[in-house]
């Protein structure tokens, strides 16, 4: 028999299927594992950025081929915990109103440093998409004159983030700092990545393609801004913080909040936005991380993420594991079999993500997968599009199982209106 999630919540033990009593955990029990784990998932994220940073500072202080492939590197390992926080997007004001600091994207990349003359020029919807800031230490904005003589976090977040309410204009985050560190990816549909020279951030006759100093100094600067804003959000979920309070503060909505982050990742942004668009496309500039080719692993840990929040269970960077009662338990509670159907579809989601890492980690670069006619690379790009879309169905089914109010999933015109991407 179904039961509200407030039954359910009350209800100390119940009987599985093979009539053995379980515990059935509390609606708050569920929400204190969320909140731990986005506490660890952020936890990781800071300090794999603060990695980040020290292999940076490595770079700067003396550019050369193995600085800045570890520079690379580091920054790619920061990325896979990162992801797994996604799924706290959506449902989570505190994070959404944060978000778009730290992994905003796409970017007019020509907003930050030279790019190549295909990228073509400012546009009637972006003038500053080649305003090159750091050729430029002083330019107009808004009407506005801008002193960039000097390069810093303030610059950049208060002065460049979405300069004159143009999203583009991404200044900050993740995707900047990848820009800074690979430079334009000019392979389109062929394999290869950014192939910025190390060159770019030496000093004297040495340095190439101009200012040198000053695309160190950005690069510097968007990096201390990410680890700072990430020492924010820690906070946040903290214990009394403010992230952790409001998700504690109401089961209902907490609950809510849980689904509506996994429904929105799984369908509109993940299956839509960052899959399916591209491939309608056929544009590797619809990439989540075009400049590196880390896509695969982009999409490959936010389906994880998703994964982990339902089953209540998270590895960290360490390899200790947080867990606790999760939203498994309270389904299972009240209906075995649908608990049974969302883990299976969440593990058939991962493995279609996994089938798409694997074959991009061989060789076959997401770039690729996205050429028109390619069957290979279409078959596993939708691999993953199909089980993001039908586990979010099971995600509705969750919602009503647990007498929750009908949440709001994110869309995609990718997936609701295809024809309308062409308009």
């Amino acid at each position: 028999m179904k039961r509200s999630i407030q039954a359910a919540s009350a209800l100390a033990v119940s009987f599985s299927a093979t009539g053995v009593v379980a515990e059935t955990p509390s609606a708050s029990a569920v929400l204190t594992t969320y909140a731990n784990i986005a506490h660890a998932k952020y936890e990781d994220s800071l300090t794999t950025a603060k990695a980040l940073q020290t292999a940076i500072e490595a770079l700067i202080a003396a550019p050369s081929d193995q600085t800045l492939a570890a520079a690379r590197a580091a920054w790619l390992a920061a990325r896979n915990p990162y992801q797994q926080t996604e799924v706290f997007r959506f449902g989570n004001a505190i994070v959404d109103d944060w978000e778009g600091k730290v992994n905003a994207w796409p970017l007019d990349e020509g907003l930050i440093d030279y790019v190549d003359a295909s990228y073509g020029g400012a546009t009637d919807e972006n003038e500053y998409a080649v305003l090159n800031v750091i050729a430029t230490p002083k330019f107009t904005l808004g009407g506005k004159e801008v002193d960039a003589r000097v390069i810093t976090p303030a610059l950049l977040e208060n002065a460049l983030q979405e300069a004159d309410g143009v999203e583009s204009n991404v200044a900050t985050g993740y995707h900047a700092i990848e820009f800074l560190l690979w430079g334009q990816d000019l392979n389109g549909t062929g394999p290869g990545a950014g192939n910025r020279p190390a060159t770019d951030f030496a000093v004297g006759d040495a340095c190439t393609n101009g200012n040198c100093d000053r695309r160190g100094a950005y690069l510097t600067a968007a990096t201390d801004l990410l680890v700072s804003d990430l020492e924010w959000m820690v906070a946040q979920w903290s214990e009394g913080g403010a992230a952790r309070e409001t998700v504690l503060a109401d089961e209902t909505a907490g609950l809510s909040a849980i689904l509506t982050g996994m429904g929105s990742l799984s369908y509109g942004e993940q299956a839509g936005e960052r899959m399916r668009l591209g491939l309608l496309l056929n544009d590797p500039e619809e990439e989540h991380d075009c400049f590196s080719d880390n896509t695969h692993n982009s999409h490959f840990y936010d389906g994880q993420g998703i994964q982990n929040v339902y089953l209540g269970s998270y590895t960290r960077i360490d390899g200790s594991v947080v867990e606790g009662p999760a939203l498994t338990d309270l389904v299972a509670a009240t209906d075995a079999a649908l608990d049974t159907e969302m883990k299976t579809k969440l593990a058939t989601t991962m493995q279609a993500l996994g089938a798409l890492k694997s074959a991009a980690d061989g060789g076959f670069a997401y770039d690729q997968m996205l050429e028109r006619g390619n069957a290979k690379g279409e078959a596993l790009i939708m691999g993953g599009v199909n089980g993001l879309i039908d586990q979010t169905k099971s995600i509705e089914r969750v919602v009503v199982a647990l007498g929750l109010d009908a949440l709001a999933v994110e869309g995609s015109d990718s997936l609701d209106n295809p024809n309308a991407v062409f308009e």
